[in-house]
């Protein structure tokens, strides 16, 4: 073993002993050099990127398509406070401030749309989220498979089929001389105009949506059910729970990361209901209860040409949308202890 002895004289103290030492070799706050933390991180990406770029690069494809038809068109908002006229500029000629937000905020048919769209995305998830989960707790308590796999199959089926077929066969079943009203008029009661009447509308869409979306929701539920730990089920045998305690206390708690995030994701598309599904369905004699933002938007921006009017009531449902996520996330990070971030 080796050991330094620094001597120093009469008038020499511990600075100037310090002082013959090289720099960073001293035990103060002072004498140690910047913390080398950044230089670090960036060897250490820089070494992810280099070890595993095959991921990196699988991921560069969905980046760019994002950045190209998610954020580019982002940009396209400016329009809301600019006067936008077809064949000019597509930022816009003119500033003009919040005259389109006033616009629709002082018009009252806008109000009617924005009540249609709260009324029908409500009633929408209401219905059509907690299902899926009775969907597949019902699944889940199958024994016979090949039974569980003829019922999955007969409910995931409507997904697949689009939109136009979904709408043709509800105009061709509801129509006065469809299916219902033939199955009506066999009982003896008076044929009813389903399609033509306000009142049904908002029955019909949320029940083609409910057969059409049931058998896919389910599946995410199917998954998550499968990584709950079959220990906490014979725990919950052994202190005498049955099947209907054990999916409460045991079978739900383990779906409520599962549920509480879609949930979030179902509040953000709160105002975004189905524009091609009620295009398809609706009519003039149906505005009233079938109109909904992205309808209007369309007859207003598109067919009357008024770009930034649209633009503006877009902008601002966005917005509503972006409130409700954050808002819906917090109170389920508070009140669940589960949230999406």
């Amino acid at each position: 073993m080796v050991t330094t002895r620094t001597e120093t004289g009469p008038g020499s103290g511990p600075g100037e002993a310090l002082a013959d030492r090289p720099a960073g070799t001293g035990s103060g706050p002072e004498l140690l050099g910047p913390p080398a933390t950044t230089g670090r991180r960036r060897r250490s990406w820089r070494q992810a990127v280099r070890r595993d770029w095959q991921l990196y690069a699988l991921a560069l494809l969905p980046l760019i398509f994002f950045l190209i038809f998610k954020y580019g068109p982002m940009l396209g908002n400016v329009i809301a406070f600019r006067r936008f006229r077809p064949g000019g500029s597509i930022f816009g000629e003119q500033w003009v401030g919040l005259r389109y937000i006033e616009m629709f905020i002082g018009d009252p048919s806008f109000w009617k749309v924005f009540a249609n769209t709260a009324i029908l995305g409500g009633t929408t998830l209401i219905i059509c989220f907690p299902l899926p989960i009775v969907l597949a707790l019902m699944l889940n308590e199958v024994r016979k498979k090949a039974f569980k796999k003829v019922i999955q199959s007969i409910t995931y089926l409507p997904h697949f089929l689009s939109i136009v077929i979904v709408a043709g066969m509800v105009l061709q079943l509801l129509s006065l001389q469809g299916t219902v009203n033939q199955v009506i008029g066999a009982f003896g009661g008076d044929q009813v105009a389903f399609i033509q009447r306000p009142e049904w509308f908002r029955t019909i869409y949320v029940g083609s949506e409910l057969w059409q979306t049931l058998g896919w929701g389910t599946i995410l539920y199917l998954a998550a059910l499968t990584s709950i730990d079959e220990a906490l089920y014979e725990a919950a045998k052994i202190d005498g729970a049955g099947r209907l305690r054990q999916t409460w206390h045991v079978t739900l708690p383990g779906l409520r990361p599962v549920m509480i995030t879609l949930l979030i994701l179902n509040i953000g598309t709160f105002l975004n209901v189905g524009f091609e599904k009620v295009l398809l369905l609706y009519n003039p004699l149906t505005y009233s209860t079938a109109d909904v933002i992205s309808t209007y938007l369309y007859r207003v921006g598109l067919m009357s040409n008024n770009l930034s009017y649209a633009a503006a009531i877009g902008l601002f449902q966005a917005l509503i949308g972006l409130v409700m996520v954050l808002s819906a996330n917090l109170i389920a990070r508070r009140v669940v202890g589960t949230s999406l971030w």
